[in-house]
């Protein structure tokens, strides 16, 4: 069960991504989607919702380095502050 969640959790931020794509993609093709009156606002949702889904992932990613000791010095954590 807690894999489940874990899996659900991670893959959360991936569909926020992916929608975030379509919506770019469907403004650049001047498809306009039923929510949105005006295709710059649906270009400016999918951009927020592209780069919130990218911020997640990269974050997961970044600490699961971090607690794996898989990066630079300068990213890892300094305890004797």
């Amino acid at each position: 069960m807690q894999r489940l969640l874990a899996l659900l959790i991670v893959v959360s931020p991936v569909l926020l991504g992916v929608y975030g794509i379509k919506q770019m993609r469907d403004t650049l093709f001047g498809i306009l989607n039923s929510p949105y009156p005006v295709l710059w606002l649906q270009f400016l949702i999918g951009f927020l919702a592209f780069i919130v889904g990218l911020f997640f992932i990269g974050s997961f990613i970044f600490y699961r380095d971090r607690k794996r000791n898989k990066l630079q010095p300068r990213f890892s954590k300094n305890d004797n502050k």
